[in-house]
């Protein structure tokens, strides 16, 4: 298919992204197009390259937060179903 190539604005769970300054190259390599931004949904996505400088900083940031995703501090605060208090019976 097409190829698009810009600076990523957006990402979902989906896997649907924003894309900004975006140049779109046709499936046989002919054609090209420049957008001020574009949309693309998850489910057409085949595979998407990030720079591995992009993604050492990310870890970096994720470090220097001293957390990542939850963690104990998250589930100290969360009193669900079944979690602490006096029991029923």
């Amino acid at each position: 298919g097409e190829t698009y190539n810009g600076h990523l604005v957006s990402c979902d769970n989906w896997m649907n992204i924003n894309l900004r300054e975006v140049i779109c190259t046709s499936r046989d390599g002919d054609k090209f197009w420049r957008m001020p931004e574009c949309y693309i949904r998850g489910s057409t996505i085949k595979y998407l390259r990030i720079p591995d400088e992009i993604i050492d900083m990310v870890k970096e940031e994720v470090v220097s937060k001293g957390r990542g995703r939850g963690g104990m501090q998250q589930q100290k605060q969360q009193k669900g179903r079944g979690v602490g208090g006096a029991g029923r019976g």
